[in-house]
């Protein structure tokens, strides 16, 4: 290392503590001018953003997006200010910008979006930061293998998450050396004292009971964080943790360490002398310019993947769709190197292990900790640089709902696929079965919601997500269905399938995944007694080919039946009726489940839930006789 990273020069020194001044009085102007936001929390941090954007940082200026800058993110989103004032001084922000802080027409957000070029993730639902970071730095260590480093900047109030410490079990798991954690110890949260004040004894220990590599610093000394930064630069096969003591509110009198401060703006009778008397101490007006990255990211390309063939099935074979996922993906790994696979230690169940077995390099395994593993693939997918597919039960997918909602925050574009819908799982039992997942993921905007009914529509949901702009949600089931479509079928993204139909059809009866096989026997069952059905295969939920559903209702008398392995909240059936809400000659028939259910044989369960072809033939012949 340069020796005049550890040990910057007094002049050096001095301008690094006078930034920190300035990006202290930017936040509390800005703060000021929205008459809300969170100076004191930026206050507490200045001394680190000014140490890390002006001096260990390697980044350039005018290109924040650079995939071989080092990479920053604000965890503890609500300081928001004190990165666009990082920015102010670096250049790419206005300081008429700062004084527009939180207003509708300004992009500078109460907390950080990327609708800023210099914002990879959304933050502000805290605890998410970290994992985000990791995601990055695994990225940057194992995919680019690249020399860009990864700061996360922590308050220690979010460090009571949960989520916090699931990624600094899977950062030192996988020996990201190229992360550097900061917690900003303040000691005070939002509505009183953070649990361990400023124990940050405690907080070392615990981080090296993780396995990380950690520093104790006085969070106020510009030269002591920049000794800490340039060793951590030198450490080996283990992340780094910085543990900043600091003062919530530094420098502003009867407010530094005081509760009762959070997320409120200096009055603005007080804000003219608190400026004035940080102003008094700055010493110089220089600034300092980054150091420029190591340029040694290789160039990639992920648009417009193609499958290399057609999908390798025949009608009438049984395959599961979650096999038929596994399938998909791994061939896509064939047909572009920067897909990449994530699972919760359910591979050999979401059939993620094919992937795994052909391309052993892409494949990250982030054992049972949901939450961590969308943040992690959050980070994997910034700038461009992999396309992430996460897979686990679709249960389990629920408990990282926060992580999914801010995804969606950040404009994020990964493909998550849950396996193990509904009821049809059988045996399991509740605890395993999704029925609340397309409520779930048709209330994320900019989502699309796929649900494959056979292999060959399983392959082409997989190679359209790849494909699809914003995050993208898969069902998979467990049984074993017959493959309905030929490998020559074209799929479109909201566009239904009408796979069985007549002139005489009296009603439509529309499924999805094993619904629809149930739908079929049942149009099998009817035709007998000489009554005809049509049956829809939806394939995307979010977009509904509402056109489709509409022209084929109006067709069949205005009769719809829709059947789900799903609650009826949230799932197809009210997707259906909000799609013809403006039809006036339309009803819908809902079949779902009801209840909480229980284990027991998969036929055994759609019938006793409601969802069986019997229940399907029922329904058909009470709306005919209605």
């Amino acid at each position: 290392m340069a020796d005049d990273d550890a040990k910057p020069d007094a002049d050096t020194v001095q301008v690094l503590r006078d930034l920190a001044n300035r990006l202290r009085i930017h936040s509390i102007r800005a703060t000021c001018a929205s008459r809300s936001g969170h100076p004191t929390s930026c206050c507490s941090a200045a001394e680190i953003m000014s140490v890390l954007f002006f001096h260990t940082m390697r980044y350039k200026q005018t290109d924040p997006e650079h995939p071989d800058n080092d990479r920053f993110i604000l965890s503890k989103g609500h300081a928001a200010p004190i990165l666009y004032a990082a920015w102010a001084e670096v250049g790419d922000v206005s300081e008429s910008d700062l004084l527009n802080l939180r207003k509708s027409h300004c992009d500078l957000e109460g907390h950080p979006t990327p609708r800023l070029s210099f914002v990879d993730v959304a933050t502000g639902s805290l605890g998410q930061g970290l994992g985000a970071a990791c995601g990055m730095a695994y990225t940057g260590k194992y995919f680019d293998k690249a020399s860009y480093r990864v700061f996360c900047l922590m308050g220690d109030g979010e460090s009571s998450e949960g989520s916090v410490w699931e990624a600094l079990a899977f950062a030192s798991h996988y020996n990201l050396d190229n992360l550097v954690a900061v917690f900003d110890v303040n000691r005070l949260g939002q509505s009183g004292v953070a649990p361990l004040e400023h124990c940050t004894d405690i907080y070392q220990n615990r981080c090296e009971a993780f396995g990380w590599n950690t520093y104790l610093v006085d969070g106020h000394d510009v030269e002591a964080l920049c000794q800490a930064f340039a060793q951590a630069a030198q450490v080996k096969n283990k992340p780094t943790a910085i543990v900043a003591k600091t003062f919530k509110g530094r420098g502003i009198p009867n407010v530094e360490d005081a509760e009762n401060w959070h997320g409120k703006p200096m009055p603005k009778e007080r804000a003219d002398a608190i400026i004035k008397l940080i102003e008094s101490q700055i010493q110089t007006n220089k600034n300092l310019i980054p150091k420029p990255p190591v340029e040694d990211s290789p160039q990639i390309n992920i648009k417009n993947i193609k499958m290399t063939c057609l999908p390798d099935y025949k009608v009438g074979d049984k395959i599961a769709t979650r096999k038929a996922y596994g399938l998909a993906v791994a061939k896509l790994g064939h047909a572009n190197k920067r897909v990449i696979v994530l699972d919760g230690d359910t591979k050999n169940s979401t059939f993620s292990e094919i992937f795994k077995k052909e391309h052993p390099e892409r494949f990250i395994e982030c054992f049972i900790a949901e939450q961590n593993m969308v943040s992690v693939a959050l980070g994997c997918a910034t700038r461009g640089r992999t396309i992430a597919f996460v897979s686990t039960f679709a249960a389990f997918l629920t408990r990282a709902f926060d992580q999914i909602r801010m995804g969606a925050i950040s404009q994020a574009n990964i493909n998550l696929t849950g396996s193990h819908c509904g009821i049809s799982i059988g045996e399991d039992g509740p605890s395993q079965m999704a029925l609340e997942d397309l409520a779930m993921f048709r209330s994320i905007p900019n989502c699309t919601v796929f649900y494959p009914s056979d292999a060959i529509s399983t392959e082409h949901a997989v190679y359209l997500a790849a494909n699809t702009k914003g995050m993208c949600f898969i069902r998979t089931s467990r049984p074993e269905t017959a493959v309905i479509y030929t490998p020559q079928e074209n799929f479109e993204i909201g566009q239904a399938k009408v796979i069985r139909h007549s002139v005489n059809d009296k009603v439509t009866v529309i499924g999805a995944g094993v619904t629809l096989h149930e739908a079929l026997a049942a149009a099998d069952h009817l035709s007998q007694q000489g009554i005809s059905i049509r049956v829809i295969d939806l394939f995307t939920i979010k977009p509904l080919d509402v056109a489709t559903i509409v022209s084929n209702a109006k067709a069949t008398g205005g009769q719809i039946i829709t059947v789900e392995d799903h609650y009826r909240e949230g799932g197809i059936g009210e997707a259906v009726c909000a799609a013809v809400s403006r039809e006036p000659d339309i009803l819908v028939h809902q079949l779902a489940v009801s209840g909480v259910p229980r284990s027991g044989k998969p036929s055994e369960l759609l019938d006793m839930f409601g969802i069986s072809a019997r229940h399907i033939t029922e329904a058909v012949k009470y709306t005919l006789m209605n």
